[in-house]
C-alpha cells in the first residue's frame, strides 16, 4: 500500500500531516541524505581552499556548479542514493559515490577521490543532523513559540484588571488578577527561552575517532584543528566540540531536549489551568459552526484543544527525556544505538509542533464569562480577612489572626454583611474602620 495519511501508522503522518509536514524539509529521510549532501560538498570545497597541492583551487563557477548540486537537490536525487546503498550498504558511503557520479557529469571527476576525503561517516552525520536541527529551532520552532507568547501577552494585556479568585490547594485565596496570572507564565517561558538561545548546537567533526588521525598523516603541514574549527563554526554556523571520540558528546542537545522539555511543561501547566477555568466556567468557547462537541449530548463545547495539547505535550517529553538520558552515553569511542536513536529527533519536535497549534488554537477560542468571575468572588468575602487582619495588626490590635479565624473559618457564609459587623464590633477609631471597610474581593488585588 502506498503512504498516506489514512495508511500511516504514527499520527504524525496521518491525522496530523497538514500540521507537521513542513518538518520534511529537516527531519525525513530525504532531508538528512539532502543535509549529508550539502556538508560533503561544502567540506570539497572548503578543502580546495587549503595547501594541498593536488586538489586545485576551485574559481567560482565550479564553486558554483558544486552547490547546485544542492541547490537542485531532488526526490529524485535521493531515490539514487538510496539505489547506491543497496549496494554499499552504508547511507553516507551511498552519498558519497553518487557526489561522485555528479563529478563525472560536470566534467570535474579528476579530483573526486578528495569526496569525503579523511572522513568517517560520524563526521558528516555530526553536523548534518545538528543542522537540521538548528534550522528546525530557528525557522520553526522559535516562531511558533514567539506566537503564542505574543498571544498570551495580548491576554495578559485585555486581562490585566480582571479580578479573580485565587485558589491554592484548590481552595478559595487572596484574590488575583486574570491578567497577571498570563504573565507568570510569560515570564517562565521567556526565561527557558533566554537558556535555550545560550545552548551551542554542536558538532563532531575531527575524524575517525576525533584526531585528525589521516588528515594530519597525510598533510601534517596543515593545522587541521583550526580547520575543522573554521569549517564547522564558520561555513556551517554550527560549534565545533574539541575533544571528541567517534560522536558527538550530545551534551548540548540533551541540554536542548531537557529545556524543551521544561518549555513544554510550562505550557502542559497553562493547559490545565485553562481547562480548569473553563470547567468553572470562567471561559466560554467561541462555537464553530458546524463543530460538535459530544455525540450525545448536544449542549457540550469541549475544551479538546486544550486536551490535545497536552497529550501531545506529554508525547514530546517522554520521548525528549529519553534523548537526553540515552544519547551522552555510549560504550567506549562509540557504538550505534546513538544513530538508530537520532533518527527519532523529529518526533517529540513534530508533537511539540501539534501541541503548539492545538494551544493556539484553544486560546483563541477563548471568551470571558464576567459574571462567574464576579459571582465567585460575591461568594468569596472571606479572602479579605488577610488584609484586615495585616491592617489590625499594623495597629497593635491584640491577636487580629485568631479573631478572624474565628470569623471566617466556618461553615456559614461569610458575606459582606458579615464582614461590616465585625469590623464595627472592633475597638479601633472610624477611620480604621472605614479603611477596612474600603477591602472588597474585588479591589483586594495586591500590585
Amino acid at each position: 500500500m502506498t503512504l498516506s495519511p489514512l495508511s500511516a501508522i504514527s499520527p504524525i503522518d496521518g491525522r496530523y500531516h497538514k500540521v507537521t509536514t513542513q518538518l520534511t524539509n529537516y527531519f525525513s529521510e530525504y532531508a538528512l541524505i539532502r543535509f549529508r549532501v550539502l556538508v560533503e560538498i561544502e567540506y570539497y570545497i572548503a578543502l580546495s581552499e587549503t595547501e594541498i597541492q593536488q586538489l586545485s583551487k576551485l574559481d567560482d563557477p565550479t564553486k558554483k556548479k558544486l552547490r547546485n548540486i544542492l541547490d537542485e537537490f531532488s526526490k529524485e536525487d535521493a531515490k539514487r542514493i538510496k539505489e547506491i546503498e543497496k549496494t554499499t550498504n552504508h547511507d553516507v558511503k551511498a552519498v558519497e559515490y553518487f557526489i561522485k557520479e555528479k563529478f563525472d557529469s560536470l566534467g570535474i571527476k579528476e579530483n573526486k577521490e578528495f569526496i569525503h576525503f579523511g572522513l568517517t561517516s560520524q563526521d558528516v552525520n555530526n553536523t548534518a543532523i545538528p543542522l537540521s536541527w538548528k534550522q528546525a529551532v530557528e525557522e520553526v520552532y522559535r516562531p511558533e513559540l514567539q506566537s503564542i507568547l505574543e498571544k498570551l501577552g495580548n491576554l495578559s494585556e485585555t486581562w490585566k484588571n480582571i479580578s479573580m479568585l485565587a485558589r491554592t490547594h484548590g481552595q478559595p485565596a487572596s484574590p488575583t488578577r486574570l491578567g497577571k496570572e498570563i504573565k507568570v507564565f510569560i515570564e517562565r517561558l521567556e526565561n527557558q527561552v533566554k537558556l535555550l538561545n545560550q545552548i551551542p548546537f554542536s558538532a563532531k567533526f575531527g575524524g575517525a575517532t576525533g584526531n585528525f588521525n589521516a588528515h594530519h598523516l597525510a598533510y601534517p603541514q596543515i593545522d587541521w584543528v583550526t580547520f575543522g574549527n573554521n569549517f564547522v563554526n564558520e561555513q556551517l554556523g554550527l560549534s565545533r566540540s574539541q575533544f571528541t571520540t567517534q560522536i558527538e558528546h550530545y551534551d548540548n542537545f540533551a541540554a536542548h531536549c531537557d529545556t524543551l522539555k521544561r518549555i513544554n511543561n510550562i505550557l502542559l501547566d497553562l493547559c490545565r489551568d485553562i481547562w480548569t477555568y473553563i470547567s468553572m466556567d470562567y471561559f466560554k468557547q467561541e462555537i464553530v459552526a458546524g463543530q460538535i462537541g459530544s455525540s450525545a449530548m448536544p449542549h457540550k463545547v469541549n475544551p479538546i484543544d486544550f486536551e490535545n495539547a497536552e497529550g501531545n505535550l506529554g508525547i514530546a517529553n517522554a520521548l525528549l527525556e529519553h534523548l537526553a538520558a540515552k544519547l551522552p552515553i555510549s560504550r567506549l569511542q562509540r557504538d550505534l544505538t546513538d544513530s538508530t536513536v537520532l533518527r527519532n529527533i523529529g518526533v517529540p519536535f513534530a508533537h511539540t509542533l501539534i501541541a503548539f497549534k492545538s494551544l493556539m488554537r484553544g486560546l483563541n477560542k477563548l471568551i470571558i464569562n464576567g459574571t462567574a468571575f464576579r459571582s465567585d468572588l460575591e461568594n468569596n468575602w472571606a479572602v479579605v480577612a488577610e488584609g484586615i487582619q495585616t491592617i489590625l495588626r499594623r495597629e497593635g490590635y491584640p491577636k487580629p489572626y485568631e479573631a478572624l479565624k474565628d470569623l471566617t473559618r466556618t461553615n456559614d457564609q461569610v458575606n459582606e454583611q458579615t464582614i461590616a459587623a465585625f469590623v464595627d464590633g472592633l475597638n479601633v477609631s472610624d477611620d480604621i474602620k472605614a479603611e477596612i471597610k474600603a477591602i472588597t474581593p474585588w479591589n483586594y488585588t495586591g500590585i
